[in-house]
């Protein structure tokens, strides 16, 4: 069976855009950042109550190896075709090792400095501004999803929302203008809950003062969240990883 087959049947589409959540016209570092997502959902580590994730996995790589060839891409942009018998596609290779080889483990102080560049920077304002629009102004969701965010982030990052919508940049939506104190109660309740946890982990771990500002950082962040959690680090290593190997040209499989 081949790539397009075995997309449609694990993951409901032929499509390999669609696989990863993303369009047509996405850049060469959505399309990684995007397979790092959606294989950390079916990592075999991760997805032990899965018992498709390994060929999940698998065909994951083999899906990243043909959009991150530029030729391959280019076949499967103009004519839905597959270069089944490349070496990326046809050679027995372990997909683990590939894909810890695009996205080796990041230290703690790249997660320090990334957060210390990040925050206030352009970047983090059109990172907001996307989210802002993705999710309709649900600052439940915005800040779940916002990198390096915590709860005493929350009024910094309402203010460019909110300067955005007055410089006609983006829709007022009323989840965002008309969000009730009672829902905004509740996140920073929720929050204060994960800071508390964060807190006690700390003890428990015997981390000192140094450690503290990584333990709030991250255990805080996601403590209850996982899912979001390996958002969060999944942005930040495929910020930090290296480009993949090319594959080469072969027979190809239909659409």
């Amino acid at each position: 069976m081949g790539l397009l087959e075995r997309c449609q049947e694990l993951f409901k589409t032929q499509n390999l855009y669609e696989v990863l959540g993303i369009n047509k016209e996405a850049a060469e570092a959505d399309i990684r950042r995007s397979y790092y997502k959606v294989s950390l959902k079916v990592h075999p580590d991760r997805a032990p109550e899965d018992p498709l994730a390994t060929e999940k996995f698998q065909v994951l790589g083999k899906l990243y190896a043909v959009l991150s060839d530029a030729e391959q891409r280019a076949v499967y942009d103009e004519q839905g075709l597959v270069d089944e018998e490349s070496d990326a596609l046809s050679q027995d290779r372990c997909w683990e090792d590939y894909w810890r080889l695009l996205f080796p483990k990041i230290t703690v102080q790249d997660i320090l400095e990334f957060e210390k560049k990040y925050k206030g920077s352009d970047e983090e304002r059109q990172d907001l501004i996307q989210l802002y629009v993705q999710h309709q102004g649900d600052m439940d969701a915005i800040t779940a999803s916002a990198l390096c965010c915590s709860q005493e982030d929350e009024p910094r990052l309402c203010g460019i929302i909110q300067a955005a919508i007055q410089n006609e940049e983006v829709t007022a939506f009323p989840a965002f203008t008309q969000e009730k104190e009672k829902k905004k109660k509740a996140r920073r309740k929720r929050a204060d809950r994960e800071r508390q946890e964060a807190e006690e982990m700390q003890k428990e771990m015997g981390l000192g003062d140094e450690d503290d500002s990584l333990v709030m950082m991250l255990k805080q962040r996601q403590q209850s969240r996982e899912k979001n959690f390996n958002s969060f680090l999944s942005d930040l290593e495929a910020k930090y990883s290296k480009k993949g190997e090319k594959s080469q040209k072969g027979k190809r499989a239909k659409k």
